[in-house]
Parts: C-alpha cells; sequence; structure tokens
C-alpha cells in the first residue's frame, strides 16, 4: 500500500515541478521579452516621457483640475482618484441618489469654471469610466472646454480647437469604437505653448 502511494506521489510531485516552471517562469518570461522585443513602448506601459521626465501613462488618466488644463473624466477609484492599483467603478445605479447628487455636482463644477459656457455638459466629463481609469474623452468633452482654456490661457480659441483636432484619435482601425481626445497628450500640447509641462499632483 505505502509503495503503491510512493508510486503515485512522486510522477505528480514531478509533473507539479515541471508546470510549475512552465507556466509559473519559462511562459512569461518568454511572453514579456517577446512583448518587449516587438511593443517595447506598450510592453513598459505605454509611458509618456518629456524631457528625459516620466510625467505619465498614455493609458491611465491623471486628476488635472487646473482650469488653464482640459479635465478628464471623474475617477471613482479609492483611495485617491486614476489609482492604477484599484481599477474599478462606484457601482452606484442611475436611481442611486449618491450618484446623482455627484453628477449635479460635476456639472456645477464645469459652470462655476466656465459661467458664460451654456452648452449642455457631455456625459463622459460628469460620469465615471467602469474602469476609473480612463484617460480619453470625447472631442465633444474636449471642445467643451475649449473656451475656459484659451480664456484663461490668453490664446486664441481656433488655435485651441486645431490642438484638440490635431489630438483627436479615429476609431481604432477605422471602425472599432469611437472617436476619443488622450487627456494628458492633449495638455502636453497645450503647456508646449509656454514651453513646459505640469502634470497633476501624484498620487
Amino acid at each position: 500500500m505505502n509503495n503503491n502511494s510512493g508510486n503515485i506521489a512522486r510522477p505528480a510531485l514531478v509533473l507539479f515541478v515541471l508546470l510549475s516552471a512552465l507556466t509559473g517562469l519559462i511562459y512569461p518570461m518568454a511572453v514579456t521579452g517577446a512583448a518587449k522585443a516587438v511593443f517595447p513602448a506598450q510592453a513598459a506601459g505605454s509611458l509618456v516621457v518629456l524631457d528625459g521626465t516620466t510625467v505619465g501613462s498614455k493609458l491611465i488618466g491623471q486628476n488635472f483640475s487646473d482650469p488653464k488644463h482640459f479635465w478628464g473624466r471623474p475617477s471613482a477609484t479609492a483611495p485617491q482618484p486614476y489609482n492604477g492599483v484599484a481599477s474599478g467603478g462606484s457601482n452606484q445605479g442611475p436611481l442611486n441618489p449618491a450618484l446623482t447628487d455627484a453628477v449635479k455636482a460635476r456639472v456645477e463644477a464645469l459652470r462655476a469654471a466656465d459661467p458664460g459656457n451654456t452648452a449642455p455638459v457631455p456625459v463622459d466629463l460628469v460620469t465615471a469610466s467602469a474602469s476609473g481609469l480612463d484617460p480619453d474623452i470625447s472631442p465633444a468633452a474636449a471642445r467643451y472646454q475649449a473656451a475656459r482654456v484659451a480664456r484663461v490661457r490668453g490664446i486664441p480659441l481656433d488655435r485651441v480647437n486645431t490642438l484638440i483636432t490635431d489630438n483627436t484619435e479615429g476609431p481604432k482601425w477605422g471602425f472599432l469604437g469611437e472617436s476619443r481626445v488622450n487627456v494628458l497628450a492633449l495638455n502636453i500640447a497645450l503647456d508646449a505653448f509656454a514651453g513646459s509641462f505640469s502634470p497633476s499632483t501624484p498620487r
């Protein structure tokens, strides 16, 4: 009986060690190496480097709140917005009073920052994405903020709109998803007028 148990346990243990090495070490290292060779920027996190300094990632939003910058989608991650290690939404349904109050407060903040703007507020400026990390906004959300940014910076509105157009990406492969504007890229383009970039406060 004991010999039979040993005969069964030995190959099972060997198989466990081999599969652990294969799936836990060899395969991840091979995939990571291939990704770095073929897609080095994406494998490193799609980082944005400006003058030798990493200022963010194309894939993760930042909490821009200065009126001279374009603002991104709200983030419901905890304990701070755009927390990459705690991706998630608020899980608040459309009938939840807390969500209604939050959206109302966000609309009021946008109106207060640009009192003369009476256009409807684009929904992506007042609602968080499911991940809480969305780095993009719709072209409509960018153009809604254009007049405020132009006024605060003292630059022509048509120039701001041109920057929005230049930083608008179409649907992936021409048909997948919708047009979008990367907020970090757009703000970097704006700050290029002053020759410097100030990312949002690190969290």
